[in-house]
């Protein structure tokens, strides 16, 4: 991947981090979104953007399903702020499962790690 479709990256990252905090006003939306990456195709019409959801399952399709409906939105609002590019790429909104499976091995390798020299496994 190139240097620039990094820079776009994170910048889309950022902006629409920024959006889904300060302007969806949704009752039915999760306090705890975080867009953990974002991925562009090289021609910069189409971005994913992945999205991690504190919650139950039924919280987090919520959340996605919301994301989905707002993504008209949310490129208005890019569009409007200070980005500068020639074109604002749509968003796809996918969930990001990364931070509960790295809890889940975090976990299995706590449960499977030896016991210290007293006996006693680490905390």
């Amino acid at each position: 991947m190139n240097r620039r479709i990094e820079r776009v990256n994170e910048l889309l990252r950022k902006e629409i981090s920024e959006v889904i905090s300060f302007s969806i006003k949704d009752p039915r939306f999760p306090h705890m979104v975080s867009i953990t990456r974002v991925d562009t195709s090289p021609d910069l019409r189409n971005a994913r953007a992945y999205v991690s959801v504190l919650g139950s399952t039924t919280e987090k399709m919520s959340a996605l399903k919301i994301l989905r409906s707002a993504s008209g939105f949310i490129r208005k609002t890019m569009i409007q702020s200070k980005i500068s590019l020639k074109l604002i790429p749509s968003v796809d909104f996918v969930l990001d499962n990364a931070i509960e499976q790295g809890g889940e091995v975090l976990n299995l390798i706590s449960k499977v790690s030896p016991p210290t020299k007293d006996g006693n496994r680490p905390s």
